[in-house]
């Protein structure tokens, strides 16, 4: 609920190309009266915003976002339209990195020729002074308007000093050297745009997945309505080959699902009355009837969509630190420019200066990564809620796992059958089973599902009866037979088979047949099979303990933890839970939390990681978390590590590179060696070469499969 006097917003603004345009857009929003919170974000092309709707208004704040240089209108949920394909986008990429060759090889060629030849200077020579200044300016005045609205707010940009560049060059009468800066300046500028809408790409492609409108059935009509028209509660008609518009249950029908794109699972769900379904997976074969829960922005596909765009604002530590340095750069080429100057006493070496820095890249290294392996982990069921946490799953060592509904399926099954006397294994469940068929205890269903499993026929008990506190009673085929817990022993009898199982973590049942004692039924709660495959990898990606958590007793935690090989606490309480990450990062580990996203919330926030694992469908749990599978499978896991660390190294790599050149670049054009038209067209290096490196991470492949499996 929002706070009284408080309103959330969400603006689509268009026009961003890079980091410092959406600081650009965050301040213009912050000066006005009334804005409360503002939160950029250049991907998702958005600003949210919580403000005082009594102090400001949409077209106040749309006025700012313009005037700052940008556009902005109110935001509706809808699909993005006319994305490019992945193909045009490549096609695109390699366009502009061969055209962008063929330029630079003119420019120097005309740099050569004009300098050995003489030709440079007689095409100048026919064009009177004055023209080419003014063709110059006018060449730039897109460019030059945003610099100085820049300045009149007391800002200083990117291209702030490449235009300074230009203007030195005009000033000792260079107007051609001035000219080709302006035209790679405009260069640079859809370098910084290409890279910036290539990253939105994927999350356009991601939201694209949601259909826009569904068939609705009502009176005996369906009809088609815009997805916003659809209440909770009506019936929605999908037909074979059509995307599942809303979050709702079966009511009628059979069909193929593929969920892949909420959970990145291939392998589909076949879908009956009582499954519940969601949102953007595809009908194959058959039709369905879904009375609608959730539709349009409530469902949890939009709310994975969003969560995947404002994974933006989670600024990773790294990101920081560039942006930091960013601002730096600035004063510092500056200085370098004005010492050029007074040293060596040439000007087209301190422009040269001003026109090589980069600080835009430096700003672009970090996020354009980071987004890449977000969209492209979203797309594999793996929800991560910002560059901060892939940082520190890079470098995380522990991991520290919950027990029941994590490390195991959260379903108690019969393990053991055990008749005493005469009955057979068989008669034994039968009798269980037919007397628990109107239980609602968890054991009781684990016996049905255990006696549907052999095909076993259970009979309607005559009687039913529920003794509080020991089990039931009820009266079957004439018998009367009861299924409880210790009460049902006789005093002073104790059976060597029911310590043994106790001791095994494993909870009992004890069935009695006219007062006899027939038999015992063992359940657990079972492991999940990929446990320890997943557990065996992360062991191989450098993690040097693992435990397991529980407030369970110490028999069920034993039982689970010793063939895994990894240590284990039991009868824990939350508080202690915290308490043992809390001593991993005094020790200085990186500490991974996995649980249920629910009950181990506080852990999981305590942690510097915290994992929920299948929560496709529980808002709660994908809030809690810093990160969330969406399907049950914990080979997700050491997947996600080994994005993690990918990114970080293409990071580091997109950093190093801009730090090189532009201390290599400074350095060659203070010294003379760089003219500044050749500066003018290196300027935009840094920016393809971030595009070429980061967008490698949006083809990753996501491999989850077994180590056995022919080429793993």
């Amino acid at each position: 609920m929002e706070p009284s006097g408080q309103h959330r917003l969400e603006l689509l603004v268009t026009g961003m190309d890079c980091p410092e345009c959406a600081g650009h857009v965050r301040q213009a929003l912050e000066a006005l009266p009334g804005v409360r919170e503002v939160t950029v974000l250049l991907t998702a092309e958005k600003a949210l915003l919580t403000i005082d709707p009594d102090r400001v208004n949409l077209p106040a704040l749309c006025q700012a976002v313009e005037q700052a240089g940008y556009q902005a209108r109110p935001l509706i949920h809808q699909q993005q339209g006319n994305t490019f394909s992945e193909e045009s986008q490549r096609r695109l990429t390699r366009t502009l990195f061969t055209l962008y060759g063929l330029l630079f090889g003119a420019v120097l060629l005309l740099i050569i020729a004009g300098e050995w030849l003489g030709l440079l200077e007689r095409i100048t020579d026919r064009l009177p002074w004055p023209l080419g200044v003014g063709l110059t300016l006018l060449a730039g005045a897109p460019i030059f308007w945003d610099v100085l609205q820049a300045a009149r707010r007391g800002r200083v940009i990117s291209h702030t000093l490449m235009s300074l560049g230009v203007i030195a060059a005009l000033l000792i009468g260079q107007w051609p050297t001035a000219a080709v800066v302006v035209f790679f300046m405009h260069v640079g500028r859809y370098s910084e745009r290409l890279t910036s809408e290539r990253s939105r790409q994927a999350l356009k492609q991601l939201a694209a997945l949601a259909p826009q409108s569904a068939r609705v059935l009502r009176g005996e009509e369906e009809k088609e309505v815009p997805i916003e028209e659809v209440a909770p509660g009506e019936i929605v008609v999908v037909r074979p080959g059509e995307t599942i518009p809303v979050d709702g249950q079966v009511v009628a029908g059979h069909a193929t699902v593929n969920q892949a794109a909420i959970t990145g699972e291939a392998l589909p769900l076949e879908a009956a009355p009582g499954c519940q379904v969601f949102a953007a997976t595809l009908v194959q074969g058959g039709s369905l009837r879904i009375r609608a829960a959730r539709a349009g922005s409530n469902t949890t596909f939009a709310r994975i969509v969003a969560l995947v765009e404002e994974a933006e604002a989670q600024r990773a530590p790294v990101q920081r630190l560039a942006d930091r340095f960013s601002t730096w750069l600035l004063p510092i080429v500056l200085a370098v420019a004005v010492l050029t100057l007074l040293l060596r006493r040439d000007p087209l070496a301190a422009a040269a200066v001003l026109v090589v820095a980069c600080s835009c890249s430096l700003a672009l290294a970090t996020p354009i990564a980071m987004l890449a392996s977000i969209a492209a982990a979203a797309s594999h069921g793996l929800l991560i809620k910002g560059g901060a946490h892939l940082e520190r799953l890079a470098r995380a060592d522990v991991l520290l796992i919950d027990k029941t509904g994590t490390i195991t399926s959260g379903q108690l099954q019969i393990c053991d059958v055990l008749p005493l006397g005469e009955v057979t294994r068989q008669e034994l469940l039968r009798l269980a089973a037919s007397a628990e068929r109107y239980s609602e205890h968890p054991l009781a269903e684990a016996v049905r599902q255990a006696a549907r499993a052999e095909g076993l026929t259970v009979s309607d008990p005559e009687t039913f009866e529920v003794l509080p506190g020991r089990g039931i009673r009820a009266t079957i085929e004439g018998r009367k037979v009861s299924v409880g817990n210790a009460f049902l022993l006789p005093e002073g009898q104790q059976l060597p088979q029911a310590q043994a199982l106790a001791a095994a973590g494993k909870s009992l049942l004890f069935v009695a047949c006219q007062e006899q004692l027939i038999g015992l039924l063992a359940a657990s709660d079972t492991l999940r099979p990929e446990v320890a495959e997943a557990l065996a990898q992360l062991r191989a990606l450098g993690f040097t303990s693992i435990e397991l958590l529980t407030g369970d007793h110490e028999e069920a935690a034993a039982s689970l933890a010793k063939p895994l090989g990894i240590n284990y606490r039991a009868r824990l309480l939350p508080e202690d839970k915290i308490a043992i990450v809390k001593a991993y990062q005094a020790q200085g580990h990186g500490v991974v939390m996995v649980g249920d996203g629910i009950n181990d919330a506080p852990a999981l926030a305590q942690a510097d990681v915290g994992i929920a694992l299948g929560v496709v469908g529980t808002d709660a749990a994908l809030e809690a978390a810093h990160v969330a599978l969406l399907r049950e499978d914990w080979r997700l896991l050491p997947a996600l590590i080994q994005i993690a660390r990918r990114t970080m190294r293409v990071v580091r790599l997109n950093l190093a590179f801009t730090l090189l050149y532009n201390l290599l670049g400074l350095s060659l054009a203070s010294l003379g060696l760089l003219p500044p038209v050749v500066a003018a067209a290196a300027q935009s290096l840094p920016d393809l070469g971030i595009l070429a490196n980061s967008t490698r991470l949006l083809r990753q492949r996501i491999v989850v499969h077994s180590q056995a499996s022919p080429g793993s």
